[in-house]
């Protein structure tokens, strides 16, 4: 798979998944592997216990500056690279970050060779990248309509995007669609994809990458017979023992029923899939910890108003979960979480995905 100028051995991007769930460890293997990996931006505050961030109030960093700390950014991928080397990596920015242009130039500046964003359209990311023109530039997006107006407003960079990843509402984490749409089958990732593989071609040779849901080799096929370059997976990464998620996260999700998955309400204003844990039933009997907005994390939230409405604080409740701690912790997964029975190997689980079970 091709991507701007950097070349992927397999067809495969692993999900950048934060907090802490995709980092150095993760994202080094699997890009050492062959695949694309995928370094999340979300949360680099509590790299290596706060280490990096500058400032830390009541145990977490303070405002945006600390919460996506640059310099546990530029540690990251120091680290990943000693895996890696020099093989192609990626950097996930949300839109809905606050700070967002800073996090790209950093993730540039870091040695990131591709910017992936998604939670938003980001119609002005080439503006942060003019400095690094090598660095390739993917959006994610939901449906062709989206493509066509970040294309159009693109065009005043003269850019197109190096490629495309279309998420379906089966993914783990945030949804592009509302709670009904993720359950309507005209929504389903099989029937998004084919406009927008038309609207692709509109602009240019735009890969297309398929997200959400993707489980085993016959979905890769399936969507790579279909007309895409490849296809991204989140949930099964977190079945490695290379990942960079706690013990005690990945055995909430290796533990999960399929009846425990279900899509949440959250802070940012779209329904996210996680595991449904302790923490629903504290916020349902009101006995969820305090909600005080120490790392204005998303634009969304409006500094803590919408998480007060819906109960929880993102930024708290997922460095929860990556920190192990399962009574109060924000367990995102895929809608395929359940089928998750043990941890095995980044090399394994890629020969998996290219050879077949």
């Amino acid at each position: 798979m091709k991507i701007g100028k950097y070349n992927i051995k397999y067809p495969i991007v692993q999900g950048g998944m934060g907090v802490g769930i995709s980092w150095d460890k993760l994202a080094g293997t699997v890009s050492k592997e062959g695949g694309l990996g995928v370094i999340s931006s979300v949360g680099t505050g509590y790299y290596e216990n706060e280490k990096y961030a500058n400032q830390i109030v009541e145990g977490k960093p303070l405002h945006e500056t600390n919460f996506y700390s640059r310099n546990a950014l530029f540690k990251i991928f120091e680290n990943a690279r000693k895996i890696c080397g020099n093989a192609p990596i990626a950097c996930n920015v949300l839109y809905a970050s606050n700070d967002y242009g800073r996090i790209v130039k950093d993730s540039c500046e870091a040695g990131a060779n591709m910017i992936i964003t998604g939670a938003g359209l980001p119609t002005n990311m080439p503006e942060f990248t003019a400095d690094f023109p090598d660095v390739a530039l993917i959006p994610i997006v939901s449906s062709a309509r989206a493509l066509k107006l970040i294309c159009r407003k693109w065009k005043r960079y003269n850019k197109i995007p190096d490629a495309v990843i279309v998420e379906g509402p089966k993914s783990g984490g945030h949804q592009g669609f509302s709670y009904e749409q993720c359950f309507e089958e005209e929504y389903q990732l099989e029937n998004i994809i084919l406009p927008v593989i038309e609207e692709a071609k509109n602009w240019g040779n735009i890969p297309i990458i398929a997200a959400g849901g993707i489980w085993d080799k016959n979905d890769i096929d399936k969507f790579l017979a279909l007309g895409c370059a490849g296809v991204q997976m989140g949930t099964r990464f977190i079945g490695t023992y290379e990942c960079d998620a706690s013990d005690s996260f990945k055995k909430v999700i290796l533990d999960a029923k399929e009846e425990d998955i279900k899509l949440l309400k959250s802070p940012v204003g779209l329904p996210a899939r996680g595991v449904k844990t302790n923490l629903q039933k504290m916020i349902e009997e009101h006995t969820a910890p305090k909600i005080k907005c120490i790392s204005n994390c998303v634009a969304p939230c409006n500094k803590g108003v919408e998480a007060k409405a819906v109960g929880y604080c993102i930024a708290d409740r997922l460095s929860a979960a990556f920190q192990g701690d399962v009574e109060t912790g924000l367990f995102f997964t895929g809608s395929n979480g359940y089928k998750l029975d043990k941890l095995i190997s980044v090399k394994e689980l890629m020969q998996k995905l290219i050879n077949g079970e």
